[in-house]
C-alpha cells in the first residue's frame, strides 16, 4: 500500500481544480470516476473487466442500464451507478437498489465523482441495503477510509474479506454518525441517559432542558482533554518539541465562548506538525496557537500580530494560509501535506524570530 495513499491524495487535489468546469454527467464519467477506477486498477477500456451500460433487467422493465459493471469470468461483482459531480447523491439509492437484487453482483457504488457509497446485503441476502456500509469523500480523505478502500483494488478484491469487515464499518459509521448528531445538538433522551449516572433528583423537562447546554459543553471539553492528552503523549519522547500547558490552553478558550469554539484534532495535528518543522529555527516555547470561529492561528510570542500561518480545517476545503504579503493560500487534502511546505514555513516565521 506505500504509493497508494499519495496516488489518492493527488488524484484528489486534480479532482478539487477541475470540480466546477465539470457540468454533466457524462464529464464526470470521463474525467473523475474512470480515472478513479483506473486508481483502483481497473482497466477501465475492456469490456471484459469494466463494462459501460450494463443491462440489468428489472421486472417486467427490460433493457435497464446500469452506468457501468466490474466483471469477472463473464459475472458482475460490483455495479456502479454515477451521477452528476454536481449533484447530490440523497435521491438516488433507490434506482441502485432496483439493478442490485436482480444480479449477481456482492457490491453496489453510488457515485458522483466526488463521494462514493459502497452497499451490500448485509441484512437481507440479495437486497441491497439502504444505508451504505462504507463512504469515501475525495474531499474529506482519511486514512482508516484508505485502508478499506484499498481492499477494492483489483489485485486485492475479495468478497469474503470484505464482508467480513462490512458488518463493522456500517454500524460504526451509523454509532460515528448518532455521535455526531448528540455533540451538536443533544436530544432530550440522551441528555436524560447521560442525567441517568450523574443527577439523583426527577429528570422533568425544566431539568433536561437546564443540563442541555451542560451537557454539550462537557462533551466538547471531555473530547478536547482527550485531543490534548493524546498529542501530549505523541511528542513526550521529543525534547525538544513542548505542548501548551493546560493553563495556556485555558487562556486560549477564554477568548470565546466554550460553545462556540472547539480545537478539533486535526488543528492540534497540524499545529504540532509546524512546530516540529519550526525547531531547526525558533524554540519551541515561542510557537503558541490560538482557535476562533473561523480559522486556527499559530503565532510565535503568543502575539497576534505575530501569527505565522492560519488553518482553516472547518469545511471539507482545508487550507493553509500564510502571514506574507500576498496572504498566500495554499488548499490542503491531508494533515500531512503541511510537512511539504516546510521552506514557506521558515521563510514566513523568521520575519519573527
Amino acid at each position: 500500500m506505500e504509493n497508494f495513499p499519495e496516488q489518492v491524495k493527488t488524484f484528489a487535489n486534480r479532482v478539487l481544480k477541475l470540480k466546477d468546469s465539470i457540468l454533466t454527467e457524462e464529464a464526470t464519467k470521463t474525467s473523475v470516476i474512470m480515472p478513479f477506477f483506473q486508481l483502483l486498477n481497473y482497466d477501465v477500456f475492456n469490456p471484459e473487466e469494466f463494462l459501460p451500460e450494463f443491462t440489468a433487467d428489472v421486472g417486467i422493465k427490460k433493457g435497464e442500464k446500469v452506468d457501468y459493471a466490474i466483471m469477472k469470468s463473464g459475472e458482475p461483482m460490483i455495479l456502479v451507478e454515477a451521477k452528476s459531480i454536481q449533484e447530490k447523491l440523497t435521491k438516488h439509492d433507490s434506482q441502485l437498489f432496483r439493478y442490485f437484487g436482480t444480479t449477481k453482483a456482492k457490491f453496489a457504488i453510488l457515485t458522483n465523482g466526488l463521494t462514493y457509497r459502497f452497499y451490500t446485503d448485509l441484512e437481507e441476502q440479495n437486497k441491497m441495503d439502504t444505508v451504505p456500509f462504507f463512504e469515501f469523500n475525495l474531499l474529506d480523505i482519511r486514512d482508516n477510509q484508505l485502508i478499506e478502500l484499498y481492499k477494492f483494488r483489483k489485485e486485492n478484491f475479495n468478497i469474503e474479506d470484505i464482508i467480513t469487515t462490512a458488518s463493522e464499518l456500517k454500524y460504526t459509521n451509523e454509532i460515528k454518525n448518532f455521535l455526531k448528531s448528540q455533540w451538536d445538538n443533544p436530544t432530550d433522551d440522551f441528555v436524560s441517559f447521560i442525567l441517568s449516572d450523574v443527577y439523583t433528583g426527577k429528570k422533568t423537562k425544566q431539568v433536561i432542558e437546564k443540563f442541555n447546554l451542560i451537557v454539550k459543553k462537557s462533551l466538547k471539553e471531555f473530547v478536547n482533554d482527550m485531543m490534548n492528552d493524546k498529542i501530549k503523549a505523541a511528542l513526550s519522547n521529543n525534547d525538544s518539541v513542548t505542548i501548551e500547558t493546560e493553563s495556556e490552553v485555558a487562556i486560549s478558550k477564554e477568548l470565546a465562548p466554550e460553545a462556540e469554539i472547539v480545537t478539533t484534532e486535526e488543528e492540534l495535528e497540524g499545529y504540532v506538525t509546524i512546530k516540529i518543522l519550526l525547531r531547526d529555527i525558533i524554540d519551541a516555547e515561542r510557537i503558541s496557537y490560538r482557535d476562533n470561529l473561523s480559522y486556527f492561528n499559530i503565532l510565535i510570542d503568543n502575539s497576534i500580530r505575530k501569527w505565522i500561518c492560519r488553518l482553516g480545517f472547518n469545511s471539507s476545503n482545508k487550507y493553509i494560509q500564510f502571514n506574507d504579503e500576498q496572504k498566500t493560500t495554499v488548499t490542503l487534502s491531508n494533515i500531512s501535506d503541511i510537512s511539504e511546505l516546510r521552506d514557506k514555513i521558515h521563510e514566513v516565521a523568521s520575519k519573527f524570530v
